[in-house]
């Protein structure tokens, strides 16, 4: 997390999201520490919004829930609690029904900005892969047309993506990348 955008509170869990409904604020938890979610481009909210209507009537065709941007992930690493708050997060778990949050994805994107990417490559690349059932983690470039996939079979493995279409298993679906930038201006 970026230090100068650290909120240092070292608050409990069930403090944590009492907080969050109630604030201006989206914040994200990292044992114990609470960190201040920066805005979103226009190009940003423009990818997010067209990984949603993408993914969205496959997800539902498939009995699972889709959310965008307001759903954190809870997970555990090394005893602590951790909640971030994803672009996007797929759940096909039943159980998995938490009002504020989903323990149990087996799908995680996430658009990358400027302030965002590092973290998004390696804090949260490291968290997610901690989740059992996470079978996919997709970092989408808003520069260029680019996907990174992380996808779990026996062991991680990564995938890149520049053109054509990414292939998102938990769904058995592609994503195209014509409609992944749609709207964005850029030769895909």
């Amino acid at each position: 997390m970026n230090p100068l955008t650290a909120e240092r509170t070292g608050i409990g869990v069930e403090e944590y999201l009492e907080g969050e409904l109630y604030s201006d604020v989206r914040h994200e938890y990292a044992a114990g520490e609470v960190y201040a979610m920066v805005g979103a481009s226009d190009r940003h909210g423009l990818i997010a919004g067209n990984l949603f209507a993408l993914i969205r009537p496959r997800a539902r065709k498939a009995g699972c829930q889709l959310f965008i941007a307001d759903m954190k992930v809870r997970l555990r690493l090394n005893d602590q609690d951790y909640f971030y708050y994803p672009d996007l997060v797929l759940s096909c778990e039943p159980d998995d029904r938490a009002t504020y949050y989903r323990e149990s994805p087996c799908l995680i994107i996430e658009v990358l900005s400027q302030a965002t990417e590092r973290i998004d490559r390696r804090e949260k690349l490291f968290a997610y892969q901690a989740i059992p059932s996470l079978r996919e983690y997709l970092l989408v470039s808003q520069e260029r047309p680019r996907v990174e996939v992380f996808r779990r079979s026996n062991r991680w493995h990564r995938e890149e993506h520049t053109s054509g279409s990414v292939r998102v298993e938990c769904l058995d679906t592609q994503l195209p990348f014509e409609n992944i930038y749609e709207d964005i201006g850029m030769a895909t």
